[in-house]
């Protein structure tokens, strides 16, 4: 769409309404050379055809919405005044539109709130982090005006003492910076490579992994956090993790309408989950007696495990419920005994295990092949675990030769 508008007729030029409405890729025209550019990738900005020294140029003025209709026409008349006083408007434009650091980031942050699984825990860790520690040194500093010197005085503070904030501090920073980059305010990042070298590093460390229990002594912590005197939901919340294999934050997000009892099935939807698919969870027996343990307990929250607030238990409940009982796992360990458990003793195929803990296929081959969530495997695999969690917590741990013939024979 390139709509041409005589400059005489008022009622053709923009208004607030058409940019609203101006997302087709072209040019839309305003008067005076100004128009609004809309480019493929969804990108707005205001431009300005204007002859300097008898050579025709078009001058940036900045992005829209962030730059107004009102704003970029006065642009346009300061540039047209300059010209006829004999002075280049190329010199100036970045002073007259150009944001500070801090309102860049605030128009960074809501383009990628519309992106977070979390917006508004995400907001505040990118709010709080950028008014800790970069705010108070670049804060009020044109995007053109800032140097890798400045960020540096953001960051080395807290490098040594605050490693993983200060990483994170520099990625969100490197981030603002690209999008002026990208908007045309500067041509390089502060935030980058230089950046990266002038700053120590550690040295690699090895990957340390969540503490975890060997499977055969899961159905033991089980039976000590039901003898505790935990809260009703957060001990039924700790064994439904452990009997779905699921992450702590998809059952404390556990809501009572992704439950069919009836068809024994909960799903997980695609905003709870890590890889944002949705994940459907079969239910073994003692699963759905764990629910139903928690029927006569339903409040106007709609949470399946609900804290003593009505909100979503905290991330630290379980955890500090398995501390205070000294249990030597944390909750998301209890995934790694159960693919223990999967390939040591039950022996099911590695595609059933890695579609029961919704693992990402990252190999691209593979992936074509793994387009079946197979579900029915994975709930002959799901009762076997709760099977053996039950059996061993009877018998101190015995031998399950039956279970583990029945998996054998319907997972493979």
């Amino acid at each position: 769409m390139d709509p041409k508008a005589p400059r005489n007729r008022s009622s053709r030029r923009l208004s607030n309404a058409k940019l609203r409405n101006a997302v087709a890729p072209g040019k839309y025209r305003d008067g005076d050379g100004l128009f609004l550019l809309v480019k493929a990738s969804g990108r707005r900005t205001w431009v300005q055809r204007i002859t300097v020294d008898g050579r025709r140029r078009d001058i940036g003025l900045g992005p829209y919405p962030l730059v107004s209709l009102a704003e970029a026409r006065r642009a346009v008349a300061d540039n047209r005044r300059l010209v006829r006083g004999g002075k280049s408007p190329l010199t100036r434009r970045r002073s007259v539109l150009e944001p500070t650091f801090r309102e860049a980031a605030a128009t960074v942050i809501d383009l990628y709130a519309e992106t977070w699984r979390n917006a508004v825990k995400s907001r505040q860790q990118w709010e709080h982090s950028l008014s800790a520690y970069a705010f108070p040194v670049i804060g009020g500093m044109k995007l053109s005006a800032i140097e890798t010197s400045d960020v540096l005085r953001c960051l080395t503070p807290i490098w040594n003492v605050k490693r993983e904030t200060a990483m994170r501090v520099r990625q969100r920073i490197r981030a603002v910076m690209q999008w002026a980059i990208a908007s045309g305010y500067r041509t390089d990042n502060p935030a980058g490579d230089v950046l990266q070298a002038a700053l120590p590093m550690r040295e690699a460390r090895r990957r340390k992994h969540h503490a975890a229990l060997p499977h055969s002594a899961v159905a033991g912590a089980i039976a000590k956090v039901r003898a505790s005197k935990s809260r009703r939901s957060t001990i039924a919340a700790f064994e439904f993790l452990v009997l779905t294999a699921c992450r702590s934050g998809e059952v404390r997000n556990a809501r009572w309408d992704d439950v069919d009892m009836e068809g024994r099935v909960w799903t997980v939807p695609e905003t709870a989950t890590k890889s944002g698919r949705m994940h459907r969870v079969p239910l073994a027996d003692r699963t759905v007696e764990v629910l139903e343990e928690m029927i006569d307990v339903k409040d106007s929250s709609g949470l399946v495990f609900p804290s003593a607030t009505g909100k979503v238990l905290s991330d630290n409940t379980l955890s500090k419920m398995l501390r205070d009982l000294g249990v030597p796992a944390v909750p998301h360990g209890f995934r790694s005994s159960f693919r223990d458990w999967c390939s040591e003793y039950a022996q099911v195929p590695r595609e059933v295990a890695e579609a029961a803990l919704a693992h990402v296929v990252k190999d691209s081959t593979e992936a074509a092949y793994a387009r079946s969530t197979m579900f029915g495997r994975r709930a002959v695999l799901m009762q076997g675990w709760a099977d053996y969690l039950n059996q061993a917590r009877d018998s101190g741990g015995g031998t399950l030769g039956g279970t583990k013939a029945r998996l054998l024979k319907n997972c493979i």
